[in-house]
């Protein structure tokens, strides 16, 4: 098979000239042509642009110019971050032929730096779902196994990385949603700390808990990209002013006496055995490297997708008001009066996750019912960042899994909405507490990716990256290639 080239390895040789930028392109769109029918990674394909972004970086190389941190490397972005090119429709028919008239900061970002985005990834209608199976545009396959879900609800994005249809990608995060499919699919993926990246052009879902982060092959890979897409942004109020550490120097330089949390509370009923043996495999690894094995509680984890699925559709149900058939998006024909364009043109725009959330969401904040539910899931939402503070001067960093199954069959859970909602009991934690996570394979079981998540305080993400990668040097999980793979 052809060699595997990390973004950061890809970068290395177009920048020395012994790959051209134009031909790390073509390769990529080469492969998305031949392979994505048979995953639907991607909602768009934007080969013009980045064949023209990647003559680009060729020819400033050829005059001596500086060259940015990814100058022509390729990267998928997911379809609900805002672009002037291209539509931007969070895989709804809402916004089916939507074109944002400007881009997300990550988008600028990433140009800044020489990345040349070929497409725009599939993903769970408006970021709801953890199977990348509501899309309005039909499911994206696991290129592990096409029978299986690649996770959600960037799993557009993980199939697309896993599958070697771009060298990096990016995700959004709300409950799972980079770590859950990465983990699904064997890559890595990273969800910052809360307002570390902007998030000014992603389109929202439940803003208080929504971040983007890089998905990638490796450990390194994610580093550089965080480093490309952190850091302060006035055009978003909740980005924090600080200027983002540097993730890249000391990568390679294993975190010495390191405390690691194990929280009884991840001990879950319906936790596959082969799942719970890799991550705990992982465990004896950093205890033999040194590493102190610290039990810790989280005694309101159980309490995590009760409050998520009360505050998370309760700000989806605000958010998606705007969509109302004037203003922009979908609009129903020839409506009876004002009334029936509302109704008509939201029941016809979105699937049926959305409505349901959005449905959850108006009854958790109506009269009456404000107080029994929003309000005590906030008051819950305190308690479980409480929880993991208490913890954390207990332990430098959390493990535990990232999925409590491997992929499972396509349509397997999508008539129990219940059942695909505790696919993240391991994750909506994180996000409600607004603490950076980070998931990377630490296995196999039956032919499918096993992930590990490492959980940390707030704005802990470069010895975090560090921990990772001591693993990853010591294991070869992130260098196996599914069956359905590009060059």
């Amino acid at each position: 098979m052809p060699e595997i080239l990390s973004a950061t390895h890809l970068r290395n040789k177009i920048a020395s000239g012994e790959i051209t930028a134009v031909d790390a392109a073509s390769s990529t769109l080469a492969a998305i042509g031949r392979l994505d029918t048979r995953l639907h990674a991607f909602n768009t394909t934007l080969a013009d642009r980045a064949m023209e972004k990647a003559r680009a970086v060729d020819q400033a190389r050829a005059g001596g110019q500086p060259l940015g941190m990814l100058a022509g490397v390729p990267i998928a972005i997911k379809d609900n971050l805002c672009t002037t090119f291209g539509t931007t429709t969070c895989s709804s028919r809402m916004l089916e032929n939507f074109r944002s008239p400007y881009n997300a900061t990550v988008v600028d970002r990433l140009e800044a730096a020489g990345a040349v985005i070929v497409g725009k990834t599939n993903l769970d209608e408006f970021a709801m779902g953890s199977s990348t199976e509501n899309s309005a545009f039909g499911p994206t396959h696991n290129p592990w196994n096409l029978d299986c879900v690649p996770g959600g609800s960037s799993g557009g994005s993980a199939a697309a990385m896993a599958a070697g249809l771009c060298a990096a990608a990016l995700g959004s995060d709300t409950g799972g949603s980079i770590r859950q499919p990465a983990g699904l699919c064997g890559i890595v993926g990273l969800k910052p700390t809360y307002g570390l990246v902007s998030r000014y052009g992603l389109v929202a879902f439940a803003s208080s808990l929504d971040q983007i982060g890089p998905m990638t092959r490796c450990v390194g890979d994610a580093a550089l990209l965080l480093q490309v897409i952190a850091g302060p942004d006035p055009l978003d109020s909740t980005s924090w002013p600080q200027p983002p550490a540097d993730y890249l120097s000391d990568l390679e330089k294993p975190l010495e006496g390191v405390r690691i949390g194990l929280p009884a509370e991840f001990n879950v009923e319906g936790t596959q055995p082969v799942v719970a043996q890799a991550v705990a495999a992982a465990v004896e690894f950093y205890r033999k490297q040194g590493a102190t094995i610290v039990p810790v509680h989280l005694p309101h984890t159980k309490y995590g997708i009760a409050a998520y699925y009360v505050i998370a559709p309760a700000e989806a149900s605000s958010n998606l008001a705007r969509y109302d058939g004037v203003h922009y998006g979908h609009r129903t024909a020839q409506p009876r009066d004002l009334y029936d364009l509302y109704a008509r043109s939201r029941a016809e725009g979105f699937g049926p996750e959305v409505r349901r959330r959005i449905m959850l969401g108006t009854y958790a904040l109506s009269s009456g019912y404000y107080d029994a539910y929003y309000l005590r899931a906030l008051k819950i939402r305190r308690l479980i960042k409480n929880d993991f503070d208490q913890a954390f001067t207990q332990c430098d960093f959390i493990i535990g899994p990232t999925s409590p199954t491997v992929a499972f069959p396509l349509g397997s859970k999508s008539g129990e909405p219940m059942q695909m909602y505790l696919c993240d009991v391991f994750t909506v934690t994180c996000n409600i507490a607004g603490i950076p996570g980070m998931s990377l394979p630490c296995g196999f079981a039956d032919g499918l990716p096993v992930g590990m998540q490492i959980l940390g305080p707030n704005f802990s993400e470069a010895p975090m990256l560090r921990l990772a990668r001591m693993y990853e040097k010591a294991h070869d999980w992130h260098t196996r290639r599914p069956p359905v793979h590009g060059s």
